[in-house]
This record gives structure tokens, sequence and C-alpha cells, in this order.
């Protein structure tokens, strides 16, 4: 089923905008910082999302899980001319 929000268009600078209400947003699977395409069709306007948000090195680290990640980097040990 399609959520539909009534939305009002304000004034952002020299710019217009339209804030995305987080149920909207979280069924769009949109996130903070995910790059969006913006494009102008016969029916209206559309916003899809392109590529991947760009995480800090702070969200980066608490995405890491070590039970899945196993902990460490490096396993299973040397495989090739490492000096420790």
């Amino acid at each position: 089923m399609a959520r539909v929000a009534n939305l009002t268009i304000r004034k952002w600078g020299n710019n217009l905008a339209v804030r995305i209400p987080a149920s909207i947003a979280r069924s769009a699977n949109f996130t903070e910082g995910q790059p969006v395409e913006l494009s102008v069709h016969e029916m209206g306007v559309m916003v899809k999302p392109v590529g991947t948000p760009k995480l800090t090195l702070a969200e980066k680290l608490a995405l890491f899980d070590p039970a899945k990640h196993g902990g460490e980097v490096m396993a299973t040990g040397l495989v090739g001319k490492e000096v420790f």
C-alpha cells in the first residue's frame, strides 16, 4: 500500500522545499545523507535514491558487529610476508 502525505511547499533561501515525513522516509528507505535524484515527469516530480549515503567513521564503526565479522580484521592469521 502506498503511503500518502499532503504537504506544503515552503521557501528555503532562494529555493523551494518540502520536508519528507519520517514515516514516508522509512517507507522509501531514505536516510539522512542519502543521495537522491529529482526528476520532473508529466504527472509531477519523482524523488528516487541513487547510490548509498556517505557514512562518517563513527557511523561505520557503529555498524560494525564483532559477532558477524569475527572480531578481527585478519582472523585467519598471517597470509603473506607480514611482519608484526
